[in-house]
């Protein structure tokens, strides 16, 4: 079986955390929605820029293998686009249009289990707080009655303390409102928990999660969703279970698509691609 998660949102749920500063997660088991089929999961998933990077979706993904199901699969459907508002998701507008066509898709070869949302970047400004609470609703009882799945678990994340202390921090000033929205809609709404971003740090534009962050935001997400409960604060084995997902055991099916990347990427040569692919196969 195949359980999938629909990512929607801004730029913090498509990610932007750059790509060396963690280790690679290779799963299998993983799996991400490319052209209305199922593909082992790489980052980035969600290529809404040319400056996609790290999400935390994968550690997500990788919690839910290590601390839920490790029989079945998990697949993510990315829909996220950066720098959009509460009204560029709209019903009526495409990026809603177009997760409710991924998401049915997605139902044709899987479980739709959850929603992943993170967006109020672009509302921190202008008191479009003030109206967030009543359009968020309305967007995702129009979701849920568009999927027929009234009681899917939703997860939504808060935004980062350091908004307001970058070079942009002026769009960010009522940022701590958004928050509050966020926070009373899960707690108002069933089937709907909250991820807290406490603690969590950025990228020096002081606007996006860093990597790092984005691996301990996708384990609070997870932990929201397993626990069906708020997370309104750090979760104390965060760090724990990052060292758990880095040094899991790759299978041999998964030591070869690495090595087949690797060359493909041209960081091994012809040669040591076939001295390690054999390698790989004379192993019992």
């Amino acid at each position: 079986m195949i359980h999938s998660f629909l990512m929607i949102g801004q730029s913090n749920m498509a990610g932007r955390g750059f790509l060396q500063e963690v280790s690679p997660i290779h799963d299998e088991k993983i799996k991400m929605l490319r052209n209305g089929r199922w593909q082992t999961m790489s980052e980035p998933i969600n290529c809404d820029r040319s400056t996609s990077g790290i999400s935390l979706a994968a550690s997500f993904a990788s919690s839910w293998r290590l601390f839920h199901n490790q029989e079945d699969d998990i697949a993510l459907i990315p829909c996220a686009d950066g720098g959009t508002s509460l009204d560029d998701w709209s019903i009526e507008g495409p990026l809603f249009q177009n997760a409710v066509f991924q998401a049915k898709a997605a139902q044709k070869i899987s479980t739709l289990s959850g929603i992943l949302w993170h967006q109020g970047e672009n509302d921190s400004s202008g008191k479009k707080h003030q109206s967030y609470t009543e359009k968020f609703t309305l967007l995702i009882k129009t979701l849920r009655e568009e999927l027929h799945v009234p009681h899917i678990p939703l997860i939504v994340g808060g935004l980062g303390d350091f908004l307001q202390d970058g070079m942009y921090g002026q769009y960010f000033n009522e940022h701590h409102e958004i928050n509050k929205a966020l926070l009373e809609f899960a707690q108002n709404h069933d089937d709907c928990y909250f991820a807290s971003a406490e603690g969590l740090t950025a990228n020096p534009d002081n606007i996006h999660f860093d990597a790092v962050s984005q691996r301990k935001f996708g384990i609070r997400y997870f932990k929201a969703f397993q626990q069906k409960a708020h997370i309104l604060g750090t979760v104390k084995d965060e760090d724990q279970i990052i060292e758990q997902i880095n040094n899991r055991l790759l299978t041999k099916s998964e030591k070869s698509e690495l090595l087949q990347y690797q060359f493909a990427m041209g960081t091994i040569n012809a040669d040591e691609f076939q001295i390690q692919f054999a390698e790989l196969n004379n192993r019992s």
